[in-house]
């Protein structure tokens, strides 16, 4: 949920430089809206992750999203400016296609900036919003926040099963 929370301040971010530029909301943009969406969403799950790591080996969730969120901070601003900078000659083409050029780099950068620089610190909000009501408690007997692949590598026992064998 906390990704999810993240991604509507990219797509300000698109649609504010869009109009800015004087540029219609047309199918390069939503390619460009697209490619927003995976780049913001691995941003946000970058910081998540780490902050669910450090949850695990005990922190606070308060604690775990500050220090996901440091952690992450450089590496996401890094990445981030050098995709900004690789677009900057799409949003400034002339020539034939001009138009669909300027309208799908304005597009990535206008998301993407505004994504990111509001992003790092909206990120670890979510995540501590989110981790205070799931650790009020879980919903189901058998909830488990671990991956999938990790309980079909290493099984658990179901109790319920295990009454039905004997």
């Amino acid at each position: 949920l906390a990704v999810i929370s993240s991604l509507p301040v990219g797509l300000f971010g698109t649609f504010f430089m869009l109009k800015v530029m004087g540029l219609a909301n047309d199918v390069y943009a939503q390619i460009g809206l697209v490619m927003l969406v995976g780049l913001l969403g691995k941003n946000a799950i970058l910081i998540v992750e780490f902050a669910v790591q450090r949850h695990r080996e005990g922190l606070s969730v308060r604690d775990s999203a500050i220090e996901g969120g440091k952690l992450r901070f450089r590496p996401i601003l890094m990445t981030s400016f050098a995709f900004i900078a690789g677009l900057l000659p799409l949003v400034v083409a002339t020539g034939p296609g001009a138009i669909g050029n300027r309208t799908i780099g304005t597009a990535a950068v206008g998301g993407m900036l505004v994504g990111t620089v509001i992003g790092v610190l909206v990120i670890p909000g979510l995540y501590y919003l989110f981790g205070v009501i799931a650790d009020k408690g879980k919903l189901l007997d058998d909830e488990s926040d671990e991956p999938v692949s990790e309980r079909l590598l290493h099984p658990v026992p179901h109790p319920h099963l295990e009454s039905v064998a004997e």
